[in-house]
């Protein structure tokens, strides 16, 4: 009888090779050995296949060749569907753990806090151009509020990329595939919703590799994505979340850094009725010189005076 792993690391690959060995080998000096590495690949040849024939007897590594090809995010989910590990640890092909003990500290926090099933740890990113590092931790401020609510992940990502997570596979989750700009904090605030309860590791165990690559810096400030992306998110969640001061500020600095000045032009870019909260932000915004309007000085008060007016509307 097979005995299932502790944790299952799933890895969504895409060509990529040399970060991918680069993770590889921080895997396989891990301490803690109660791991399995299922591989789900998206390449349209076979580097990845070649690249994971040389870790064969090194780790128990399960490699599989997806087919159609899956892209961002379903990639992520295919791994999590052939997982088989009590603990669901995603790993994008481009970050790495920082040393040989970062797994452990994983797996040390689940018998210390047997009922939590969603944890996050500290980190660093690095910036594969510049070589630029930046370590990214938790204030006690921020831990404040998001126990008060998920919603201000809207605010800020405190929880990092999904390499930066350990979740339970019986919360049985999975990356809403219609995203990719949002979709990391959309999951995870689905997944505390779910769950009640979430832990903090203050310790630095991934390196986050940022290059050009990515989706999110292919994404970022495109009003064709975004706009599409943050409308179905509000529709999914309900106007009931811009009672949230901070998810109110996330929409409000939507559509000032994309310059949208009217509803048409959400309109245009999504099929749906524009809820009249956001009619009120767009007019409000829309009696503003752009260039004014990007003044924090002038936006912010603006913002909180718009944010009183929209308590009127219903939602």
């Amino acid at each position: 009888m097979q005995v299932s792993p502790f944790i299952s690391i799933c890895i969504p690959a895409y060509k990529r090779v040399d970060y991918l060995k680069r993770l590889l080998d921080s895997i396989v000096i891990q301490q803690f050995r109660d791991f399995e590495v299922v591989l789900t690949d998206d390449s349209p040849d076979i580097t990845v296949s070649e690249l994971c024939k040389q870790y064969s007897g090194r780790m128990n590594l399960r490699y599989f060749k997806n087919d159609p090809v899956l892209g961002t995010p379903e990639n992520w989910n295919e791994g999590i569907r052939q997982a088989r590990g009590e603990w669901i640890k995603i790993m994008h092909d481009d970050d790495w753990f920082t040393n040989d003990m970062a797994l452990a500290r994983f797996h040390e926090q689940t018998l210390n806090y047997p009922d939590c099933r969603f944890f996050f740890s500290a980190f660093q990113n690095v910036d594969e151009d510049s070589g630029k590092i930046e370590t990214v931790r938790c204030s006690s401020w921020e831990l404040f509020l998001l126990r008060s609510s998920p919603l201000h992940l809207f605010k800020k990502v405190y929880v990092g990329n999904p390499s930066c997570t350990l979740v339970r596979r019986d919360l049985d989750l999975f990356y809403d595939n219609r995203f990719k700009y949002v979709v990391d904090f959309e999951y995870y605030i689905r997944c505390i919703q779910k769950t009640g309860e979430w832990r903090y590791i203050d310790e630095v165990l991934l390196q986050i590799g940022f290059n050009k690559e990515q989706v999110t810096k292919y994404t970022f400030r495109v009003k064709e994505v975004q706009i599409p992306e943050n409308h179905l998110l509000l529709e999914k969640m309900g106007a009931g979340i811009l009672r949230n001061i901070l998810v109110f500020d996330y929409y409000w600095r939507l559509y000032r850094n994309l310059e949208i000045r009217s509803t048409q032009e959400i309109e245009a870019l999504y099929n749906a009725p524009v809820h009249p909260i956001i009619r009120c932000m767009l007019r409000i915004q829309g009696k503003l010189p752009a260039n004014l309007l990007k003044s924090g000085f002038v936006s912010k008060p603006m913002m909180c005076l718009t944010y009183l007016r929209s308590l009127l509307i219903s939602v």
